[in-house]
């Protein structure tokens, strides 16, 4: 799979693809039925397949604060999206000016000049253009004066409920995970590399592995029972804690995994934290001490639920 960042990226032989556009937060179960449909369309008519997305997300520019938690940073978007059997990712950078663009334009300069589309996968309530103005109806029409095939995806019910990002944000925020993994077709997990951290775990006797979040806003906050998977699809039993870690006063979220059991290097190795079951919240302590007899408990919580697997 091939990342174009940029519209000023576009090569010739980008022209002729079947395309979809979103911001495929999560590629849940809605987005892979439409992946699989628009894949499946693109090996019929012998043309590649293309997504486009947005950085930073639409609401993220212009929600001043208040955008929802990403379930899927960029990195992780492209591996789901790669694994589906995308062949090109188009991420463009949604500005104002971007966004101010009048949805004919939109139509016009990008999907007819620029990218030649042969077809076009929508969800069946998409909306683009400045004010949202653009809908499925207004590409219908130029799907028939310019010659592009189009088809709607329709939306994916679980039990009557719509699959959507934030249908599994909410899941998320009330600890049900096991919803949240019915609604993206696997289990809910964060990925990252591991870096450096302040030691102070291993100062506790607990040594972590740290991802960084970057300044995202995580969809999770807490103690959970994960699994951790590295590179090579080993897989360990572990304790992370996702969130600012109040008893250290920290001002930044990030994610530290401790594997049980097991003693084992995993600083700059790409890491898999996959959430399995929520022990408890963060919550400060008055003590080191305090907390060190509180992870204790949280690792007997963590080897009681592995055992009773």
């Amino acid at each position: 799979m091939r990342l174009i960042r940029g519209i000023h990226n576009l090569r010739a032989r980008d022209r002729g693809c079947a395309l979809t556009i979103g911001n495929f937060d999560g590629v849940h179960r809605g987005h892979q039925a439409l992946l699989a449909q628009l894949c499946r369309k693109g090996r019929e008519c012998n043309v590649p397949v293309m997504v486009m997305l947005f950085e930073p997300h639409p609401l993220e520019r212009f929600s001043l604060g208040s955008a929802p938690p990403r379930l899927t940073r960029l990195h992780e978007k492209l591996c789901y999206l790669k694994n589906f059997g995308v062949n090109l990712v188009l991420c463009i950078r949604f500005s104002h000016n971007f966004a101010s663009q009048s949805a004919h334009n939109f139509i016009i300069d990008l999907l007819i000049n620029k990218l030649s589309i042969t077809l076009l996968a929508v969800g069946d309530d998409f909306r683009f253009g400045s004010e949202r103005s653009g809908d499925f109806f207004l590409l219908q029409n130029a799907s028939i004066r310019y010659g592009f095939e189009i088809f709607g995806a329709k939306t994916l019910l679980n039990d009557k409920q719509r699959i959507s990002s934030t249908a599994i944000r909410q899941a998320l925020a009330t600890n049900n995970l096991s919803l949240a993994t019915i609604l993206l077709g696997r289990p809910f997990s964060i990925c990252g590399k591991v870096v450096s951290g302040d030691s102070i775990g291993r100062v506790l006797g607990f040594p972590t592995a740290n991802i960084a979040l970057l300044h995202t806003i995580s969809p999770i906050i807490g103690v959970y029972v994960v699994y951790v998977k590295i590179l090579n699809h080993q897989m360990f039993h572990g304790v992370a804690n996702i969130g600012t870690r109040p008893t250290l006063t920290r001002l930044y979220t990030q994610l530290e995994v401790h594997i049980l059991d097991t003693s084992i290097d995993l600083y700059g190795h790409y890491i898999e934290v996959i959430f399995l079951y929520k022990i408890r919240d963060e919550k400060r302590f008055d003590s080191l001490s305090s907390l060190k007899k509180q992870i204790q408990n949280d690792v007997t919580v963590a080897k009681n639920f592995f055992n009773q697997k």
